[in-house]
């Protein structure tokens, strides 16, 4: 790994992002025509002093994770994207699937101006890549997990706990039309490792997800209506969008809400509340979902 050239690449594409690009407000006092670095370690999730060592060329070698960070965060497409991996003496991992897939900067942009409503972008696994506040306060921060339980869909017929983001009532629905979505991006991916043994595992552990899979139901969830459980403002009704990245790998989702319902007051109040701490009741236990 060259310390070095890494961190001259990455201060040269944080000079080349536009604060208004990543959803920042550009003030008035910057001296500097595109990120600081504090920025950049915020949109990454880092630590700004760390941050600021691997850009001047120092510390230990970034992670996968760290290196899928940052090129979100740089709003960096492909082609830079592998570059900053091959700098960073990393494997490229593939560019639609799994936790670290990358994000296109047009899907990121969007992301950037949805302020108003929760929202999220994910893998065609229900792998959750970036979320904005309203989306990590609504349906809880991604997992702390690597290999297939980064999936949604996986953890849905593996994890109990993983259904809590529903009312009990709704499981069935939504068990549904994950198995007809997944048939689907099975079938696009073709022979594709990761899909054959997320089926694999899932047919293995779930003898609910093996008949809703023998059923041959195929559909892609293009939309829904949602009843999510929040542990402080209850069941709230919403509409949930998806817009498809060009290859089919990554979805933008978001939430909404008719004006004046009272789905759209609860979110006004998560926009008040935020991403806190907060105390569930007993025995909730909310995770990530979409």
């Amino acid at each position: 790994m060259n310390h070095a050239e890494l961190g001259a690449y990455l201060k040269s594409r944080r000079g080349r992002v536009r604060p208004a690009d990543a959803g920042l407000t550009a003030g008035t006092r910057r001296r500097v025509p595109g990120l600081r670095r504090e920025e950049v370690a915020h949109l990454a999730g880092l630590s700004a002093d760390y941050y600021t060592e691997l850009e001047r060329g120092r510390g230990a070698q970034p992670s996968a994770q760290v290196l899928a960070a940052l090129a979100r965060a740089l709003r960096l497409d492909g082609d830079a994207r592998d570059h900053l991996f091959h700098l960073a003496d990393r494997p490229v991992p593939p560019a639609a699937h799994g936790p670290d897939a990358h994000v296109p900067p047009a899907l990121l942009g969007l992301l950037d101006r949805l302020t108003t409503t929760p929202a999220q972008i994910i893998t065609d696994l229900h792998e959750t890549l970036v979320q904005n506040p309203l989306a990590a306060a609504l349906v809880g921060p991604p997992p702390a997990v690597r290999g297939l339980a980064a999936g949604l869909v996986y953890r849905w017929f593996t994890d109990p706990d993983a259904r809590a983001l529903y009312p009990a009532e709704d499981h069935p629905h939504h068990s549904r039309v994950f198995v007809a979505d997944l048939q689907a991006v099975a079938a696009r991916r073709g022979g594709d490792p990761r899909v054959r043994r997320t089926v694999a595992e899932l047919r293995r552990r779930s003898a609910e997800f093996a008949a809703l899979w023998d059923t041959h139901d195929v559909g892609l969830r293009r939309a829904d209506h949602k009843r999510v459980v929040h542990p402080v403002l209850g069941v709230i009704e919403l509409d949930c969008h998806s817009l498809f990245s060009e290859d089919g790998g990554r979805r933008l989702l978001w939430f909404t809400a008719p004006p004046g319902s009272e789905a759209a007051g609860q979110l006004d109040l998560l926009s008040v509340i935020g991403a806190q701490d907060l105390a569930a009741p007993a025995g909730a236990d909310r995770r990530p979902g979409a």
